[in-house]
């Protein structure tokens, strides 16, 4: 019976990830079934999938690249809505598998320093607080830094998360040095010998020169005290920015040397076709996705069950 536990588990999963994903997966879907009802595959109805790919948000290159697959062995023949659901979430999970990498921390590195970084608004905070749940939950020790020292609401929430999970929290006041807490942050994970230190960051895209000069700083700092560190930098998006995501994550490339995405709110939203855009454009690590509130509503990426839930393909 031990070895058929995590099937259920999975089930769970999917089940979440399906509801979380309903408003992206109703709208290709309707939309495919109403292209494709008793229709061939020719030019006008790959032309009303390739639009509707686009309005997902999954994005021109990628729409025209998944119509003309579609097209290679099916032009001119009847195809059923289900049938060409089933082939998009089979290209699109090829599209996506290698980006699917869970967050892991390597034990050679205590602690393990992670950045969490992006514009405000896309739950930094809450994400970091998930994070730190989960990573307890698999046994280490985490210890979170308020490095947002910009904003009181971003300082007192990450506060309440650390009481919730039991976690250490660094923490200055507003206005207070980002890159001297981080300095600070550290020094403290190192003597209580914790697994994973957690910092947040002020999101200020608007002003990237600015984001740039702070954070180079902050990573400066921390080498100080861990000529390794930080051993990642996690990009938050929001789901529902669209191609805004793209622009973002362009940015934060830049200025942050990113290594790995998070994306939330893909539940709040029909644009879920953008995790797909933003793999093809620049391929970074998917660790995570948040389709909820719960703190099991943050998953691991999952890419098969991501394209079938986004598609309405049959799981």
């Amino acid at each position: 019976m031990s070895a058929q536990e995590p099937t259920p588990k999975r089930k769970g999963l999917f089940a979440r990830l399906k509801q979380g994903l309903s408003r992206s997966s109703t709208a290709l879907k309707d939309g495919v079934a109403s292209i494709f009802t008793h229709a061939k595959l020719d030019a006008d109805t790959l032309g009303a999938l390739e639009d509707l790919l686009i309005t997902s948000d999954i994005g021109v290159e990628t729409a025209r690249n998944l119509t003309a697959h579609l097209a290679k062995d099916r032009f001119d023949k009847e195809i059923s809505p289900q049938e060409v659901r089933t082939i998009l979430s089979g290209e699109i999970t090829k599209i996506l598998e290698p980006a699917a990498k869970p967050l892991e921390i390597d034990p050679a590195h205590a602690p393990y320093i992670v950045l969490v970084v992006g514009v405000n608004g896309t739950g930094k905070t809450t994400t970091i607080g998930k994070l730190a749940q989960q990573l307890q939950r698999q046994g280490k020790s985490v210890m979170l830094a308020a490095g947002d020292t910009f904003r009181a609401a971003a300082i007192e929430q990450l506060q309440i998360w650390g009481t919730r999970v039991g976690a250490p929290v660094v923490a200055k006041g507003v206005g207070a040095d980002a890159a001297g807490l981080a300095f600070e942050a550290v020094e403290k994970a190192q003597n209580q010998k914790i697994d994973v230190l957690l910092i947040d960051t002020a999101g200020r895209l608007q002003n990237k020169a600015g984001l740039m000069a702070e954070l180079e700083k902050i990573t400066r700092v921390i080498r100080k005290r861990d000529p390794s560190g930080p051993h990642g930098v996690i990009l938050v998006l929001d789901a529902t920015t669209g191609q805004n995501a793209l622009s973002q994550v362009d940015a934060f490339k830049q200025t942050a040397h990113i290594t790995g995405l998070i994306m939330t709110k893909l539940d709040g939203t029909a644009r879920g076709g953008i995790l797909v855009a933003l793999t093809e454009k620049f391929g970074l690590p998917i660790h995570a996705i948040g389709v909820g509130e719960g703190v099991d509503d943050l998953q691991p990426f999952d890419a098969d069950a991501f394209a079938k839930a986004l598609t309405g393909a049959q799981s």
